[in-house]
C-alpha cells in the first residue's frame, strides 16, 4: 500500500508527530530550510532557502552562539544539519559531528556552484 502525505486534517498532537516523522524525504527536505540574513532577502527576493552542503550559517542559539561556519553535510531523514568545528568526542576518542536544527542557524552566504538553485530566485529578484 503506497501513502502520500500531502496535507492531514488532524489537529491531535501524536497524529502531527507521525506525519513529520514518516514524511517522504523529498517534503522533509523543505523542513530543512532555514532564514536568510537580510542582505541575502535583498538579493534573492526570498525569505528562507533549503540548506546545502557548503553554505555558511551564523549559530544563533546555543553555546556556539554568534559563530560562524560552513555546512560539512546534510541529514534530510533526521532533519539535522552538521557544521564545520561542531563536534564531540566519543568515549574512545573519536570526533563525531553534532547534528543542529534548520530553525536554529541563519544563512549568511549561499555556495553558487549549482546555477539550477538560483533560476527562481533570479525570476523573482527581477520582479522586484
Amino acid at each position: 500500500m503506497k501513502v502520500i502525505f500531502m496535507n492531514i486534517e488532524s489537529s491531535k498532537p501524536k497524529k502531527q508527530r507521525k506525519f513529520f516523522l514518516e514524511k517522504a524525504l523529498h517534503l522533509k527536505q523543505k523542513s530543512v530550510s532555514g532564514h536568510l540574513s537580510k542582505e541575502l532577502r535583498k538579493k534573492t527576493g526570498r525569505r528562507s532557502i533549503s540548506m546545502r552542503k557548503g553554505d555558511t550559517v551564523r549559530i544563533m542559539t546555543g553555546k556556539s552562539k554568534g559563530k560562524e561556519a560552513k555546512i560539512t553535510g546534510v541529514d534530510y531523514a533526521k532533519t539535522r544539519i552538521f557544521i564545520e568545528k561542531m563536534t564531540r568526542k566519543k568515549s574512545d576518542g573519536t570526533e563525531i559531528p553534532v547534528g543542529i536544527n534548520a530553525s536554529n542557524v541563519l544563512v549568511v552566504d549561499l555556495d553558487s556552484s549549482d546555477s539550477k538553485r538560483f533560476k527562481k530566485t533570479a525570476k523573482k529578484a527581477k520582479e522586484a
